[in-house]
C-alpha cells in the first residue's frame, strides 16, 4: 500500500522538514547538498555520538570527511525525536538494519512523512527494503538510487538518481528540492524494478572485477559488459520490473558505474577473486551487498529451474561463493554459455 499526498498538498509544506537517517559517507553528502541552499536546518541522525558532536560543534564529519566543511544547517542528532518533525526521511543506513529500524521507530513518524530508501540491497525478509515498508506500514516508500559515489557529490560535482514512486506527485516535489544543486533526477513509477536494478547492479559488478583482473582487454571488457546488461534485463523482468527502467539512472548508469570504477567495493571484490586475494573473511570487514545477493538470487531461481541454463554469470558466480572453483575458467565458461 502506498500512502498518496492529500488533496491540498503544497510543496513548500513537505520541502522545509528533512532527516537523513545515517550519517555516512552518501547521508552526510546528500544532506550537505540540500543544506548549502536552505536557510533551515536538515538533520543527520546517527547513533554515533562522536560523529554527531564533530558536526555540530565543528561542522565536520571527522569519521567519513575530515578535510570537508560541510553547510551551516545541516546538524546532527542522536534523538530520534527529530523524526517526528520530519516531512522527507532519506533512509541512508545498511539494507539488512533498515526495515528493523524503521518499524521499531515508526511512531515518531508523521503520517504522510515520505520514506526514501537509499540502501542497496535486501530486507532480512529478502524483499526489497520498498516491498517490506510498505507491506508494514502506511507511509508513502520510495526508491532514491543512481550512480553516486558519495566522496564526488560533496565536491558538488553533477550526480544524478532515479525517483522510483507510485505517485508522479513525487516528482515534482523533488525536483523543486534538488533545484539550483547538482543533483539531477530522473522519474519511474517502477519502483520495484529501480530497487531490483541497484541490487543487481552490485552482483555484475563483482563479475566485470574478475574478467578486467584477467584480462586487458576492451573487447572482451565490453562483450562481457554487454552480456551482464542483458542478464539484468531477464532478470529484471522476471522478478516484474519494467525493462525500459534499465535506462533510467539507477539501471545503465549505476551499473556501468559500479561495474567500471575502481571506487567500487563490489568491483575491487571482483579483482580480488580474479588476483586470487579473495578469503572468506573479507565479507566481514566490508560491506558486500553483491555477494549476499548472489545467494538470494539463485537459491529463488533454483526452486525452478537451473540458474545455469538462463543466468550464466550469476550461476559462476553462485559456484566461486559456495565451494573450490578454477577462477581461470569463470571467463570461458561464461562467454561460451
Amino acid at each position: 500500500m502506498f500512502a498518496f499526498m492529500p488533496i491540498g498538498f503544497k510543496m513548500g509544506d513537505f520541502q522545509n522538514n528533512i532527516t537523513i537517517i545515517g550519517a555516512g559517507s552518501i547521508g552526510t553528502a546528500l544532506g550537505n547538498i540540500i543544506a548549502r541552499k536552505r536557510d533551515k536546518e536538515i538533520y543527520l541522525y546517527s547513533i554515533e555520538k562522536d560523529v554527531v558532536d564533530s558536526i555540530n560543534n565543528k561542522r565536520l564529519n571527522f569519521k567519513y570527511f575530515p578535510n570537508i566543511k560541510l553547510a551551516k544547517f545541516l546538524k546532527a542528532s542522536s534523538d530520534p525525536e527529530i523524526l517526528k518533525d520530519a516531512d522527507i526521511v532519506f533512509l541512508a543506513i545498511p539494507s539488512i538494519v533498515t526495515v528493523d529500524y524503521i518499524l521499531e521507530h515508526r511512531n515518531y513518524l508523521k503520517k504522510n512523512a515520505i520514506l526514501l530508501n537509499l540502501a542497496k540491497g535486501f530486507s532480512r525478509e529478502q524483499n526489497t527494503i520498498t516491498e517490506s515498508l510498505s507491506d508494514k506500514i502506511s507511509n508513502p516508500v520510495c526508491a532514491f538510487k543512481g550512480p553516486t559515489f558519495a566522496r564526488e557529490l560533496i565536491q558538488k560535482l553533477p550526480t544524478a538518481f532515479t525517483l522510483g514512486s507510485k505517485n508522479p506527485e513525487h516528482f515534482a516535489l523533488f525536483q523543486e528540492i534538488f533545484k539550483d544543486t547538482p543533483v539531477h533526477i530522473d522519474f519511474s513509477t517502477d519502483v520495484k524494478g529501480v530497487e531490483l536494478l541497484s541490487i543487481l547492479k552490485n552482483i555484475y559488478a563483482i563479475a566485470m572485477g574478475i574478467v578486467d583482473a584477467h584480462f586487458n582487454s576492451p573487447n572482451l571488457r565490453f562483450l562481457f559488459l554487454t552480456r551482464a546488461f542483458n542478464e539484468m534485463k531477464q532478470i529484471l523482468v522476471r522478478y516484474g520490473g519494467n525493462p525500459e527502467t534499465m535506462f533510467n539512472y539507477c539501471g545503465y548508469g549505476d551499473f556501468t558505474l559500479t561495474a567500471l570504477n575502481d571506487l567500487s567495493r563490489n568491483r575491487t571484490l571482483g579483482l580480488l577473486i580474479g588476483k586470487g586475494f579473495f578469503v572468506n573473511d573479507i565479507s566481514d570487514k566490508v560491506v558486500l551487498e553483491g555477494k549476499i545477493a548472489v545467494s538470494i538470487f539463485c537459491d529463488e531461481i533454483s526452486k525452478t529451474t537451473s540458474p545455469n541454463c538462463h543466468y550464466p554469470i550469476m550461476s559462476e558466480l553462485y559456484k566461486i561463493f559456495n565451494g573450490n572453483y578454477d577462477i581461470s575458467r569463470f571467463v570461458n565458461k561464461v562467454i561460451n554459455n
